[in-house]
């Protein structure tokens, strides 16, 4: 039962990231619990309205994702982090590769489940944090049929240029991403090393693309 609310939610998490709409300038001065109601709202907009994403178009996520995702996701801390400790030792290309082939294995794997995530609405929770704080969580109510899900967001306040708050971690029902995918990245290193991880990540996404992305059965 909890698998398959993991898997029918999950491509929700995935539609927050991919569909940000507005830039840098803006999420700088904007509250972390603002800005994931927004890009919520967004997302769920996106959801509704756009065909190609109901369809499943693996090709439009990855064209939303390259185009607005970095402002507002730190993509190389979740990277680094489902990785783990073997993230110190890889080389730059090695980082490069892990990076868009875990991105590219997020977008394709739930793909194919975007069309489930119709009808939803939200709430943000009310935020305990302070002003100097660095990084919080903000907490969200997802609500369809059946019983509301929470879904919380991590996020941390970046300096400098393109400064703001970065989504670098997702939990649906007690479950963070970047920890669920650390597991799996850890045996595979353990195995077979780092390149035996890119190997491995980049067939599962070759896998992926010619099955058409379809949805794991919870």
């Amino acid at each position: 039962m909890k698998r398959r609310f993991l898997l029918q939610f999950l491509p929700l998490m995935t539609a927050t990231a991919l569909t940000l709409g507005a830039g840098p300038a803006l999420a700088a001065d904007e509250a972390p619990d603002a800005l994931i109601d927004r890009l919520t709202k967004e997302a769920l907009d996106t959801l509704q309205a756009d065909k190609a994403v109901q369809a499943g178009d693996v090709a439009r996520l990855l064209e939303v994702l390259d185009q607005k995702i970095m402002p507002h996701l730190d993509f190389q801390r979740m990277t680094a982090s489902a990785v783990g400790p073997a993230w110190r030792q890889a080389s730059p290309e090695q980082r490069k590769r892990l990076e868009t082939e875990f991105k590219t294995l997020l977008v394709r794997t739930y793909a194919g489940a975007m069309s489930q995530a119709k009808n939803l609405t939200f709430s943000v929770k009310p935020m305990r944090s302070a002003p100097d704080d660095k990084e919080v969580i903000v907490r969200t109510l997802i609500k369809g049929r059946g019983e509301p899900v929470q879904l919380d967001y991590r996020l941390e306040k970046t300096p400098g240029q393109g400064a703001g708050w970065k989504i670098y971690n997702l939990n649906v029902l007690g479950v963070w991403l970047v920890d669920t995918y650390r597991s799996q990245f850890s045996q595979e290193i353990n195995a077979k090393g780092l390149d035996g991880l890119i190997a491995t990540l980049t067939e599962r996404n070759k896998s992926n693309a010619a099955s058409g992305a379809k949805p794991a059965k919870g």
